[in-house]
C-alpha cells in the first residue's frame, strides 16, 4: 500500500496504444487522417475521466449484472409457476413484478386515469409512489419500446453512477486503496441487490443521493442540495438525506468558525470569510423540500388531500403510525406465530433482521460521532419502524451507504470477515433474487 497521500501518488506509466504505432501506408490510405481520432475522442475523454479504480468498480458492476441475467434465465426455465409448464415466457417477464407494475401504470396512464382514484373500489393506491421514476420511465419509453426494458435501462445506468459514487465516498472514509472496491463488492452482493437491477427506485435514488453526499462532503452545498432535490422526486427518503446534509452543513460551518477563532487575527480572517461564504449557501438547504411540496400540491388539487400519498401508503401497505414496540411485536407475531404462509413469514423474519442491523448501525454511528449519517439512517428506521408492521426494511439497507463502507472497513482490518460475509450473504442474495424473479417475493 502506498504511503503517499492520494493526490501525491505518481501517475501510472503511460502505455503506448496500438493506434500510436507506425502503420503501413496502405492502412493510412484507407482511413482518412484524423477521422479515427475524432470518432474516438468522446469515448477517450469519458475513459480518461475514470480512474483505474473507477474502471475496476465498473467491471465488477458489469460482472454482477451478467450473473443476475443468468439467474433470471434459470428462474424462467427451472422454477415456473406450474409443474407442467412448457413455455418459459417472455425474457423480461421475471423483472416486471409488484412495484414495477405500479410505476408502469403511472408512466403509461397517469395517476388518475379516467377520473379514477381513491374514491373508487379496488383502487391500487398508486399515488403512494413519487413521480420521479415514472416521469423518467415515460421519457425513456419514447426510445425503448418495451416498458420493462425502459425500466431496466434506467436502473442499469443509474446503478453504474451509484456504484462509482459509492466507491469514491468510501475512499474518503477508508484510506486503503481497496476500500472503494471492497465497499462496492459488499454492496452488489448484499441480500437485496436484485432491486438495483429491476424497475424499482433504489438505483435511481442512489444515482442522485450518493453524488449529493459526495458533493456535500466536499462542501459543494448548492450542487449537493440540487442533487438531493432530484432524489426527493424519486423517494421520500430524499428528505432524510436533506436532513443529514443540513447537519453536515451546520457542523462544517461551526468547525470553520471555531478554526477561524483559534487561528488569531492574521489567519482567522480567511477562515471566517470561508465560514461566511458557507452560510450564504444556507438557502440551498430548502431545495430538497420543493419536489415533495409540489407533489402534495398536485395531489391536493386532484383529491383535496394534502397528504394523499401518505394516506395511500396507509391504505395499501398498513403504514399508519404505531409505536415502535407495537410495530416490532406485530412483525414478530407475523414472523413466528404461524399466522401467515411460510413465504410471508420468512419475509417478516428478514424485516426483523434488517431492523436489528439498522439499530446496530445507528448505535455505531453515534458512538463514532458520525452525526449526519446517524440522522439519515435513524430517520429511515423511524419511518419504516412505526407502521403496523415492518415493510421494505431489507430493501432500505441498500440506501444505507455507511453500512457498506463500515463492513468494508471491518474486512480490511479483519481479513477473515470478508470470507465470512460472502459465505453468508451470497446464498441469501441468491434466495432473495430467485424469490423476486419467480414471483414469490412478498416484501
Amino acid at each position: 500500500m502506498s504511503i503517499l497521500p492520494p493526490g501525491l501518488r505518481p501517475a501510472p506509466p503511460r502505455l503506448e496504444s496500438p493506434e500510436s504505432r507506425t502503420v503501413p501506408s496502405e492502412r493510412r490510405a484507407v482511413v482518412p487522417s484524423g477521422s479515427r481520432e475524432r470518432r474516438a475522442a468522446p469515448f477517450g475523454r469519458a475513459v480518461a475521466w475514470l480512474s483505474p479504480a473507477d474502471r475496476q468498480v465498473l467491471g465488477l458492476y458489469l460482472l454482477t449484472r451478467i450473473s443476475l441475467w443468468i439467474t433470471a434465465h434459470g428462474a424462467r426455465w427451472l422454477f415456473p409457476r406450474g409443474s407442467d409448464t412448457r413455455d418459459a415466457g417472455p425474457v423480461l417477464a421475471p423483472f416486471q413484478r409488484w412495484d414495477a407494475n405500479h410505476y408502469l401504470h403511472i408512466a403509461r396512464d397517469g395517476y388518475f386515469p379516467g377520473d379514477a382514484g381513491p374514491w373508487v373500489s379496488g383502487w391500487d393506491n398508486r399515488e403512494a409512489f413519487f413521480p420521479g421514476f415514472p416521469l423518467l420511465l415515460r421519457a425513456v419509453h419514447t426510445i425503448v419500446p418495451s416498458w420493462t426494458g425502459a425500466g431496466l435501462l434506467i436502473s442499469f445506468v443509474a446503478g453504474a453512477v451509484a456504484v462509482l459514487a459509492l466507491a469514491r465516498i468510501a475512499r474518503t472514509y477508508v484510506p486503503e486503496d481497496t476500500g472503494g472496491r471492497r465497499t462496492v463488492l459488499f454492496f452488489l452482493l448484499s441480500p437485496c441487490a436484485v432491486f438495483l437491477a429491476v424497475g424499482y427506485t433504489e438505483a435511481l435514488f442512489l444515482a442522485f443521493a450518493l453524488p449529493a453526499w459526495l458533493a456535500a462532503r466536499r462542501h459543494h452545498w448548492a450542487l449537493a442540495c440540487a442533487l438531493t432535490a432530484l432524489a426527493t422526486t424519486v423517494r421520500v427518503s430524499g428528505l432524510f438525506l436533506a436532513a443529514a446534509i443540513a447537519v453536515l452543513f451546520a457542523l462544517s460551518a461551526r468547525s470553520g468558525k471555531a478554526r477561524s477563532g483559534r487561528a488569531g487575527s492574521g489567519m482567522g480572517r480567511g477562515g471566517e470569510a470561508g465560514s461566511q461564504q458557507a452560510w450564504r449557501s444556507v438557502g440551498c438547504l430548502a431545495l430538497p423540500a420543493l419536489p415533495p411540496a409540489a407533489y402534495s400540491w398536485y395531489l391536493h388539487g386532484r383529491t383535496g388531500d394534502w397528504m394523499a400519498w401518505k394516506h395511500a401508503q396507509e391504505r395499501g401497505w398498513y403504514r399508519e403510525f404505531h409505536a415502535p414496540w407495537e410495530a416490532w411485536a406485530n412483525t414478530w407475531n407475523a414472523a413466528f406465530d404461524a399466522v401467515h404462509t411460510t413465504g410471508y413469514a420468512a419475509m417478516f423474519q428478514a424485516e426483523l433482521a434488517a431492523m436489528a442491523v439498522g439499530l446496530a448501525l445507528v448505535a455505531l454511528l453515534v458512538r463514532r460521532r458520525r452525526w449526519p449519517e446517524a440522522v439519515y439512517v435513524a430517520l429511515s428506521l423511524w419511518a419504516l419502524g412505526t407502521s403496523y408492521w415492518y415493510t421494505s426494511i431489507p430493501r432500505a439497507t441498500l440506501l444505507w451507504w455507511p453500512l457498506w463502507i463500515g463492513l468494508a472497513a471491518l474486512s480490511l482490518r479483519r481479513p477473515w470477515f470478508r470470507t465470512a460475509y460472502l459465505c453468508v450473504a451470497v446464498p441469501v442474495t441468491a434466495l432473495v433474487t430467485l424469490a423476486f424473479l419467480t414471483g414469490r417475493w412478498a416484501g
